[in-house]
């Protein structure tokens, strides 16, 4: 291990780095992956991965497999190893997550479409409801036309609702990955 990829894993990163790691498709898809095995992955099955993801086909053609692990063996990977988020061992080809990876799947957890995490989604609906009901109570206008109750009922609906999706995405996620690995071992 380099002595840049040690002094980095001691570091934190700075959110620009941490934005500049996931700007890139393939190495977002590439923590995804590693993140949902279970320890070291070679660079070829996650390449067929990669690609099996990009072209929506399993197994993934050839050519599109070969250039997906040429750009993780020579740009992805290493970068990823340099920020610390994986052990990339060029020599045997494998790969696994790193502790620092915790720095950047906060940021990889976003609401879809809205940009933000669904930590920040649920501060800030709760803070939201906690403001309609104490204007309720203190008798804002049109706010106090409704229940204080009736706020923190739809706050707390609201809630649930959104853990209904965010559990029903996950576990989308998840078996989308597993369904792709089942047809790439066929």
């Amino acid at each position: 291990m380099s002595v840049t990829s040690v002094e980095t894993t001691r570091r934190s990163m700075t959110e620009c780095q941490i934005h500049q790691l996931l700007a890139n498709e393939r190495r977002r898809a590439v923590i995804e992956r590693l993140d949902a095995s279970t320890g070291t992955v070679t660079v070829r099955d996650l390449s067929t991965w990669v690609a099996a993801a990009e072209t929506s086909q399993s197994p993934p053609p050839p050519k599109v497999r070969d250039s997906v692990y040429t750009s993780l063996h020579q740009t992805h990977l290493p970068k990823l190893h340099e920020a610390g988020v994986v052990e990339y061992d060029r020599e045997r080809s494998l790969v696994h997550l790193r502790p620092a990876v915790r720095q950047v799947d906060r940021h990889m957890d976003v609401v879809n479409g809205l940009g933000v995490t669904w930590g920040g989604y649920y501060r800030s609906l709760g803070v939201f409801g906690l403001v309609l009901v104490i204007a309720a109570l203190a008798g804002l206008p049109v706010v106090s036309l409704v229940d204080p109750l009736l706020w923190a009922s739809g706050t707390l609906v609201t809630f649930a609702v959104s853990g209904a999706v965010q559990l029903w995405d996950d576990r989308w996620r998840v078996r989308r990955t597993v369904r792709n690995l089942l047809r790439r071992r066929r």
